[in-house]
């Protein structure tokens, strides 16, 4: 029995995640000008009239008439394949929340058909954080039997045997992806970072990501609020965000997800919630209160979370006045814009603020730095040619930057930057724009006078 099913009362009325025909007002606005092929990444990898969001608005309104089946093979293509990137919102003249429709379309197959049995398995794991938090530390213990370190120790790549089979889903022999830590960020931390004289103190969102893949950068984030006075919760309890499951239409996982985060972000009586991540920020700030809408209970929860929940460059820079890092940093750094964060979250000029502040640090921009890098979580697996020629692109135009490292706001963009930087041969070091900041507060402390 789902959550949702054992508290009715909880849910009264439905939203578009509930009831495929809520989306035709967004259906209604659609022109068919073809704006959206300008800026959609799928479209400009496979240039083909299907590929693009004119085309999947057609097929959802087939679908609607009665006309097509939402589970017939070409529209199930169609509907998966494309990153749910919002790149197309941003040019579309009649402002068509395309992701309302993408999102509707899929929560209506899974209503109609079921998860497919493997991605049941492994978003019913999410609903129980123990038995998650074991399968990842499981996986960190036996990731060595199909993974081998690189010789700078900064990334795994495929061992042969895995890699010979692995290679139609991008495992092959040139991957390279974050190592699992055994040891996650929650664990390495305490659930409350005091700090002497602290301004306000807030709660932060870790996500998945920064906690399995990417601990060193969440223990930046932290040692970046500490070092601007402010006290730091990271409550044990929190779990994955939800979008991974709500992106493959899977709801009710989404819903439990929300209502379980929000419970725990509430127990600490922060004023605000911090993320490093946009799809988590996203998450709180637009999926939630979505999701939740029509409950009594937790719509106005997620409503106020949604107002009090900012990406960490948005709180250092608009909330508090950050302070000034004095450490030198001698790289030259280009900076990636992540769909979700600047999309969703619409968080572009924090960030450059915060790289730009770095003495020592040479900022150079790159060609159409908010265009998607193509990894779209999953996407990356289910569509790898696609992913891989939106990828090169990107790291292409990072290359022809000449800059020594390429920041971004985003765990999943990084994966995808590492893999593709190496596959066009660059050497850019891929890195959270949060960390450059972190060791140049480091650095001050080693050498008091290194940013005169």
């Amino acid at each position: 029995m789902t959550a949702q099913a054992k508290s009715p009362k909880r849910q009264t009325g439905t939203t578009y995640h509930d009831e495929l025909a809520a989306i035709r007002e967004e259906l209604d606005k659609c022109m068919k000008c073809g704006n959206c092929m300008a800026v959609c990444p799928v479209y400009g990898a496979e240039k083909v009239e299907p590929a693009v969001t004119r085309s999947k608005i057609a097929v959802a309104e087939a679908v609607l008439a009665g006309e097509l089946e939402l589970d017939d093979p070409q529209v199930y293509e169609m509907m998966f394949n494309c990153l749910v990137c919002k790149s197309c919102m941003t040019n579309c003249p009649t402002k068509v929340n395309f992701d309302r429709i993408m999102l509707a379309l899929r929560a209506a197959l899974v209503r109609k058909n079921g998860l497919p049995w493997l991605k049941k398995m492994i978003f019913s794991t999410l609903k129980h954080p123990t038995l998650f938090d074991t399968g990842m530390r499981l996986g960190a213990a036996l990731q060595g039997l199909a993974f081998k370190s690189e010789a700078d120790g900064r990334a795994i790549s495929p061992r042969a045997p895995f890699a010979r089979v692995g290679g139609a889903i991008g495992f092959d022999g040139e991957r390279q992806m974050p190592a699992l830590n055994a040891t996650p960020l929650r664990d390495r931390v305490d659930e409350v970072v005091r700090v002497e004289g602290a301004v306000m103190k807030v709660a932060f969102f870790t996500g998945d990501s920064l906690n399995y893949f990417y601990p060193e950068t969440g223990r930046d984030l932290i040692e970046v609020l500490t070092a601007n006075k402010i006290e730091v919760h990271i409550p044990k309890a929190q779990s994955c965000c939800g979008v991974p499951v709500l992106v493959h239409g899977d709801v009710d996982t989404a819903r439990a997800l929300a209502r379980k985060n929000i419970d725990t972000i509430e127990a600490t009586g922060c004023a605000y919630l911090i993320t490093g991540c946009g799809s988590c920020g996203g998450a709180w700030q637009h999926d939630y209160p979505e999701l939740l809408a029509a409950d009594p209970v937790y719509g106005p929860k997620a409503a106020n979370w949604a107002r009090r929940t900012c990406d960490v460059s948005t709180f250092l820079t608009r909330i508090i006045a950050l302070r000034p890092p004095t450490g030198r940093i001698e790289r030259t750094v280009t900076y990636h814009d992540s769909c979700h964060l600047k999309k969703s979250m619409k968080v572009a000029a924090e960030p450059r603020e915060i790289l730009q502040s770095i003495p020592g640090l040479t900022f150079r921009e790159m060609a159409a730095p908010d265009a998607c890098c193509g990894s779209g979580g999953s996407y990356v697996l289910t569509h790898f040619e696609t992913a891989s020629t939106i990828g090169r692109k990107k790291a292409e135009d990072i290359e022809r930057t000449q800059a020594d490292t390429v920041s971004t706001g985003c765990p999943a963009c990084m994966m995808q930057l590492l893999d593709n930087v190496h596959r066009v041969g660059g050497r850019q070091q891929v890195t959270h724009f949060i960390s450059l900041l972190a060791e140049s507060y480091r650095r001050e402390k080693k050498d008091p006078d290194s940013g005169r």
